[in-house]
């Protein structure tokens, strides 16, 4: 498979910190990547370096061409006097959606996003990861980065997450979830990369990753 997005030897440093040791890393159309490991293990540092929020210190990050990706950070990245339908709007204007309302309103019926014009900051923390996906989405990505997306959400809304992860797969568009649980996302991804301390100590399909049986789906 030729890879859509691709780290060469890639690593990052915070002064004499180093955060990520040189990693190798492919990600294909049509495949959902699991990065897994424990807090602080450079998964979050991987994927901010594969959307391009950080530079390498080392290495390099390749993309295919015209390639877009869509990031969901384990932080909120929207604006939290807006509702949730405003933020989509206005996120999706600012990527040069010409029809922002239509956009917002599939999305948010998608990932059955509230439309009472709540300030997103008053959202619980499971409503605000499913508006940074949906901000993550706006544009049809062809790989989608999340960080953590499942942490705070309860049994139905992480059932929800991983039908819309199969739905792009399915649609050959490519997916890398990072998350300190590895059960979840073994039992749906192709391939598995574990981190330990900035390390990649396991790096394969995902019924060969070591303790865990991989029930697919």
């Amino acid at each position: 498979m030729t890879a859509l997005l691709a780290a060469r030897a890639v690593s990052r440093r915070y002064g004499d910190r180093v955060a990520l040791h040189p990693t190798d890393v492919e990600v294909s159309r049509g495949q959902v990547v699991a990065l897994v490991g424990p807090n602080g293990a450079g998964k979050s540092t991987l994927l901010a370096l594969l959307a391009g929020a950080l530079p390498a210190s080392s290495g390099r990050v390749e993309r295919a061409p015209g390639l877009r990706v869509g990031w969901a950070p384990q932080r909120p990245g929207h604006y939290g006097r807006l509702s949730a339908r405003e933020n989509v709007e206005l996120f999706a204007r600012l990527g040069g959606d010409a029809n922002a309302p239509e956009a917002a309103r599939r999305l948010l019926a998608k990932l059955e996003l509230p439309d009472d014009g709540r300030p997103s900051a008053e959202l619980s923390l499971g409503m605000r990861q499913r508006l940074n996906l949906a901000l993550a989405l706006l544009g049809d990505p062809d790989v989608l980065l999340a960080d953590e997306p499942t942490a705070s959400l309860d049994e139905r809304a992480r059932a929800r997450f991983w039908t819309t992860v199969l739905s792009l797969r399915d649609a050959g568009q490519a997916v890398v979830v990072a998350t300190q649980n590895p059960e979840e996302p073994v039992r749906f991804a192709e391939r598995v990369v574990a981190l330990e301390e900035g390390r990649v100590v396991f790096s394969g399909a995902a019924p060969e990753f070591p303790g865990v049986e991989a029930a697919r789906v």
